[in-house]
Formats: structure tokens, C-alpha cells, sequence
């Protein structure tokens, strides 16, 4: 089971990204060891979370959420 997961950071932006098991991946950004975009703007917390079959949907989910404008996705985490 793969996992898509949104963040909300500091600044009020949103990062999405996917993993196996979301809360090692939230503590490892946390920690200063995820994404470089992530770390410079601590803390953050889960607003969304989508279980995936496998890695190959998640990416796609992922890259199609990416081209989202931020108005769409806030509406996709407001749900």
C-alpha cells in the first residue's frame, strides 16, 4: 500500500508527496531529513492523506495534484 499525503507548512503552503508509511515520512521531515522545501519552513502538519494500490498511482496522483492551481488543492484539503 502506497500512501499520497499533503502537508500544510508554516508559510500556509501545501507540499504533497507520497510514501509507504506516513507518519515515519512526517517525522523524518520533521526532523530536517525530507525535502528541502519542507525543512525551511517547520513545522507542518498532515491535511490529507489518499491510500494508493501501488507506487505507480501514487506518482500519478502526485503529479497530477502538482499541476493543481493552490485554490484547487485548499479545496481538495478543506474536504
Amino acid at each position: 500500500m502506497w500512501f499520497l499525503y499533503i502537508l500544510r507548512l508554516s508559510d500556509g503552503s501545501l507540499y504533497t508527496g507520497i510514501t509507504k508509511d506516513v507518519e515515519r515520512r512526517v517525522e523524518q521531515h520533521e526532523e530536517g531529513n525530507g525535502s528541502k522545501y519542507v525543512r525551511s519552513r517547520l513545522p507542518c502538519e498532515i491535511v490529507h492523506v489518499e491510500e494508493m494500490e501501488n507506487r505507480s498511482e501514487a506518482l500519478k496522483r502526485e503529479a497530477e495534484i502538482k499541476r493543481w492551481d493552490k485554490e484547487k488543492k485548499e479545496e481538495l484539503v478543506s474536504r
